[in-house]
């Protein structure tokens, strides 16, 4: 395909703030994507509209194409030749995806219950933000229609029988969450992005998770104080925003601790043997082999820049 006769491409996704291109994660990783991937997208927030309740985001449209989910965008910006995962070998394409799942399990709970259950978060901060952008009469339905959500999708996926009370899991929810962050620390390392000099689709998943906790203005957060104090995660997410979102140009991040604890290296067995299983299932983040992708001439890193 002819990047020029390439059909235009929207993302409905909701709005920025916080010195964020967009507060809502799924939004943000694909427009991490979109933009290590070289992809020309038009960013459209659903902001003080109708379809703050009723629209599905973040939504590409292209054409008569109308695709949902970010793993489903960005499997359809890889078919229209933008791919930021073009390089990575087929072991790296499987931890892609197994670090993708872990955070998924163990990082998704955290990021709803500080967001939308938390109810010192919540009231002063989410509801008042989500209802500043929509429209009368949503406003008084939005907040509360996408807290009920949250909280649905938290005990559905950790609410196991008898657990039928938020109260009951948040101690686990926490403590799964903290160590993911641990376990991305240490695999992150001292390095840029997660598989070297370029950002790939496991660095867009990883920005989007963290970039609200890190940013938003949270009056009760365990969750960021712990990530606040991984300082390479930071930095990570300042990096990425200052090369390909114009923010603030942060300095490069400090060398990472050399230990993990006994739980970090059971969650490094399981992510490492999750990886083996899809390396021989699965090599469909190097689609499109016989074509060399779109993809933007590589940024400099903003370490580089300032050694430079």
């Amino acid at each position: 395909m002819d990047q020029n006769m390439a059909a235009a491409m929207e993302l409905r996704c909701w709005g920025g703030d916080w010195g964020l291109p967009s507060v809502h994660c799924e939004s943000l990783i694909v427009q991490a994507y979109a933009k290590f991937s070289g992809a020309k997208v038009t960013v459209s927030p659903i902001d003080w509209t109708w379809k703050t309740l009723t629209a599905t985001v973040p939504e590409l449209l292209c054409g008569d194409s109308a695709v949902q989910e970010p793993t489903n965008i960005l499997n359809f910006l890889r078919k229209q030749r933008f791919n930021a995962d073009y390089e990575l070998t087929a072991r790296q394409g499987a931890d892609t995806m197994a670090y993708i799942a872990l955070l998924e399990e163990k990082l998704r709970p955290a990021l709803l219950h500080t967001f939308w259950v938390d109810a010192e978060n919540y009231a002063n901060l989410t509801r008042p933000w989500f209802a500043s952008r929509s429209p009368f009469p949503l406003n008084f339905l939005v907040p509360s229609h996408h807290a009920n959500a949250a909280l649905s999708r938290i005990l559905l996926m950790k609410g196991e029988a008898p657990l039928h009370k938020i109260t009951e899991v948040e101690g686990k929810i926490y403590s799964d969450a903290k160590e993911c962050l641990n376990l991305l620390s240490y695999r992150l390392g001292m390095e840029n992005y997660f598989f070297g000099n370029l950002p790939t689709s496991l660095d867009a998943f990883v920005f989007g998770f963290l970039a609200p906790i890190f940013k938003a203005s949270l009056p009760s957060s365990p969750l960021q104080s712990h990530l606040r104090q991984l300082a390479n995660l930071t930095s990570f997410c300042d990096n990425i925003l200052a090369v390909y979102f114009s923010s603030d140009r942060p300095c490069p991040p400090p060398p990472v601790q050399e230990t993990m604890d006994a739980n970090l290296q059971k969650l490094t067995q399981l992510v490492n043997k999750e990886s083996n299983l899809i390396e021989k299932m699965d090599d469909n983040l190097r689609s499109s082999p016989q074509h060399k992708p779109h993809r933007a001439d590589p940024k400099p890193s903003l370490s580089s820049e300032l050694n430079s």
